[in-house]
């Protein structure tokens, strides 16, 4: 019997051993010790450098951005993510505009002009030679918004087929302080300002105007006036029936106020009569005439994606993404500098697909699903290249697990926290609450909603097709420091460095304490998701959960 007993515990030994080796689970530790600092600066420094002039598509600072990422990939052993190749190709078209410098504005009661990039800016997203505004008809039409959902339609019995719509940045909700519109001064995907130009071309209108503020935007006007007369870029689309506007733009609040009293109405109260149900466009005592010069540049960007293929479940995916995108050379500030850098936005982020890399390829057993990085083009120009990536999708949507996007990486102090953006999305957030516990840390959510962040990078292009997608942002409670610390420091940021060539690499200040823990939050995440066999979904309330359900 003895005998026969050490045979059974033996063999159950054995069996439990094959269980282990059949399904191969890593410890947390496992992979993080691969992460660097050092290495991740030295990929920051390397990817903002002036050399790579911006890193806008269509220039040789994409050819040497695209060079660099692939050797990257190459050197740390990720296989082809396209077959045999590290690319996929985007087709684009380049827009490049060359405004009037003026806009003549024609009332009943006289005329005046405003003044091209000091109190609007424009551009067209037509194919064409020139476009112009003829003594156009200008509309109010609210915020521009028709949501069926939310019982809202800002052009309900209005006719703007060849006219000029002037509309409003951001939701009803927001500027009313109101949580019954929309989702209050959480920004939904109405208010941000692609939509508003889509819409308007779904209603026919010759133009749309939006009245820029700083805090319904979450930016200021020198933001948008980085798109005076530069080239736009957006996914080639020829033989398709899409419809566009002739012109798309923004207004200075001091330009749209001064339009609102020439054409007879108190421009202190006028805006807030759109936050109200009930609101009925205004046709205006006002029209524009101004044109814009266009020439049109065919060409093709590249997505660049690698791979890890999984042991068990290769054809299930987790896609880590970081656009490598910026702004090129633009408008000088006032150093003179010309070149946008965009060292945290988002040099950070794609150095910090290498520094995944390098993690998952250390993992002492290989992981189960296949593990993704995906480097995304024109991000800064819309969101193409993971719309492309979307619409065109190398592993199916219903076979991609989640999307696990890094859009600039802390350069800074060590936080407490870390920031989860579009609170409420996806059980995805509950991975990474026990990630950051377990590491002795805190997740927290956005500060400013009203930005509608959770639109306005690559994961909503993952998130319209269904995917659970998770996007985080800095952490803001810093430690060792006051309260409000952090929190000054990432509006400081958005102030004087945002899409502004002061975005630089700074070898004195970026220590990226705060950023490699961040990332390896996020290694942690989709190591889970690599070893699980379930798929995270999308929580109720969600407007992407049924999306993901008719897959």
């Amino acid at each position: 019997m003895i005998q026969n007993l050490k045979y059974y515990v033996l063999a159950g030994v054995v069996l439990v051993a094959a269980c282990n080796q059949n399904n191969p689970k890593v410890s947390d530790d496992d992979g993080l010790s691969a992460f660097s600092a050092d290495s991740l600066r030295l990929h920051v420094a390397e990817l903002s450098n002036d050399s790579l002039l911006g890193r806008k598509p269509f220039t040789q600072g994409e050819t040497k951005t695209i060079a660099y990422l692939q050797k990257q990939f190459k050197a740390v052993g990720l296989e082809p993510g396209n077959g045999d190749s590290f690319i996929q190709e985007v087709p684009m078209v380049n827009i490049q505009t060359t405004a009037a410098p003026e806009m003549q504005v024609n009332t009943s009661k006289g005329s005046f002009k405003l003044k091209g990039l000091e109190d609007y800016v424009i551009w067209t997203d037509k194919i064409t030679d020139k476009v112009s505004l003829e003594n156009t008809e200008v509309v109010f039409a609210g915020y521009g918004v028709n949501a069926p959902e939310h019982n809202w339609n800002d052009y309900e019995g209005l006719d703007v087929k060849g006219k000029v719509v002037m509309v409003m940045v951001n939701d009803p909700g927001f500027a009313a302080g109101d949580s019954t519109l929309f989702k209050g001064k959480t920004m939904t995907y109405y208010g941000r300002w692609t939509y508003k130009f889509e819409e308007a071309a779904r209603q026919g209108a010759k133009a749309c105007l939006i009245v820029h503020t700083t805090e319904g935007a979450s930016y200021p006007f020198k933001v948008v006036q980085n798109s005076w007369n530069a080239s736009k870029l957006r996914l080639d689309d020829r033989g398709k029936n899409n419809s566009y506007t002739d012109i798309n733009g923004w207004l200075s609040l001091p330009a749209a106020k001064k339009l609102i009293a020439a054409a007879g109405q108190d421009s202190s109260s006028f805006f807030a009569q759109a936050d109200k149900r009930g609101f009925k466009a205004v046709s205006l005592d006002l029209k524009l005439s101004t044109s814009l010069a266009v020439k049109t540049t065919f060409n093709k960007s590249m997505n660049v994606i690698g791979k890890i293929t999984g042991s068990k479940r290769p054809d299930e995916v987790i896609i880590y993404t970081s656009h490598w995108d910026h702004l090129g050379i633009g408008t000088p500030d006032e150093t003179a500098d010309s070149i946008y850098n965009g060292a945290f936005d988002n040099a950070s982020g794609t150095a910090s697909l290498i520094e995944l890399a390098r993690a998952f390829k250390s993992l002492k057993v290989q992981p189960e699903r296949t593990i993704i990085l995906l480097a995304v083009t024109a991000e800064e120009q819309g969101l193409w290249g993971s719309a492309y990536y979307a619409q065109n999708p190398i592993y199916p949507a219903a076979k991609t697990v989640a999307n696990i996007n890094i859009d600039g990486v802390n350069p800074f102090e060590k936080t407490k926290d870390i920031i989860i953006v579009g609170q409420g999305q996806s059980e995805l957030e509950e991975y990474l609450k026990e990630a950051a516990e377990k590491a002795g840390r805190v997740i927290s959510y956005e500060t400013h909603p009203e930005a509608g962040y959770y639109y306005r990078s690559d994961h909503f292009n993952f998130a319209k097709a269904g995917i659970p997608a998770l996007y985080t942002s800095n952490g803001v409670d810093v430690i060792g420091k006051e309260p409000g610390y952090g929190q000054k420091a990432d509006d400081e940021y958005t102030e004087k460095h945002y899409h502004r060539p002061s975005d630089e690499y700074d070898p004195a200040k970026w220590t990226f304490e705060s950023g490699i823990d961040d990332i390896k939050l996020l290694f942690q995440v989709g190591k889970r998701l690599a070893f699980e066999e379930k798929m995270p979904q999308w929580k109720e309330g969600s407007e992407f959960k049924a999306i993901r359900e008719k897959k």
